[in-house]
């Protein structure tokens, strides 16, 4: 029997490092024999090697992984990977593309190997084109972010969105603060804010975006007004324009 072949597509190194060893310990059989940067690069490799298995990363530059599945047309099976649990829309469950959400956890992984595995060779295949149409059209609504990429010392850690009680920039980098500590990201706050749950997210000041559900009491006093969240020691000032946000709290 000949070895099982994948692709690996993401921008981010890091990432497709993550899921190149989540692969290694959950499906060790399967060949990693490419790896993409973009969309593009992804279609020119899978052409060129026609692996069994295409992980395509969902917002890539050059071209999406939603548009490099639609060009490779059912050339082999697609899993995307994700931040963003929005996309994961009936065009999933019906069986036509398996999804996974980062980071990669291995309890997923595995249920996709399973899923991959169990697969029938006589069932007719999937309608590639109204599936990836359909996830297009899904991609076309705002998404918000649930994981954020930080850096912490050298190394990267995954943030779930949940655990950040604020962020805070400066000129350079945006300070990502949970209760265990903080990491940096190189995005500014005008760039970050779009990108959040309006409803998980305030803007208090023009440099600070506060989780409103970690907010334990608002201080008011001749400074002006303060933010007190649980887990974190230090009141978080909100500025004159932003005081409106809070004046029924």
């Amino acid at each position: 029997m000949s070895k099982l072949t994948a692709l690996i597509a993401d921008d981010e190194r890091l990432m497709r490092e993550q899921l190149r060893a989540a692969l290694e310990r959950v499906w060790p059989e399967l060949e990693i024999v490419a790896e993409a940067r973009d969309g593009g690069q992804a279609v020119e490799l899978a052409r060129e090697h026609r692996p069994d298995l295409a992980f395509l990363d969902i917002t890539m530059p050059v071209q999406s992984g939603i548009a490099a599945a639609m060009e490779l047309d059912g050339l082999c099976p697609v899993v995307f990977v994700t931040a963003y649990d929005q996309y994961a829309i009936q065009a999933f469950e019906e069986g036509a593309i398996d999804y996974l959400l980062k980071p990669v956890e291995d309890d997923r992984l595995a249920r996709t190997r399973q899923r991959w595995q169990q697969r029938a060779p006589e069932a007719a295949a999937p309608d590639w084109q109204s599936a990836l149409k359909q996830l297009s059209r899904q991609l076309e609504k705002p998404a918000h972010l649930r994981w954020i990429r930080a850096s912490v010392g050298s190394s990267m850690r995954m943030i779930a969105t949940e655990e950040v009680l604020f962020f805070q920039s400066d000129e350079k980098y945006t300070r990502v603060q949970t209760a265990g500590g903080e990491a940096l990201i190189r995005m500014p706050i005008k760039e970050l804010l779009p990108q959040l749950d309006p409803d998980e997210f305030w803007q208090v000041h023009r440099s600070t975006l506060v989780r409103v559900a970690a907010i334990e009491q608002v201080r008011r006093d001749e400074r002006g007004m303060q933010l007190l969240l649980r887990g974190y020691p230090q009141p978080l000032e909100v500025s004159r324009s932003y005081a409106h946000l809070f004046q029924r709290m």
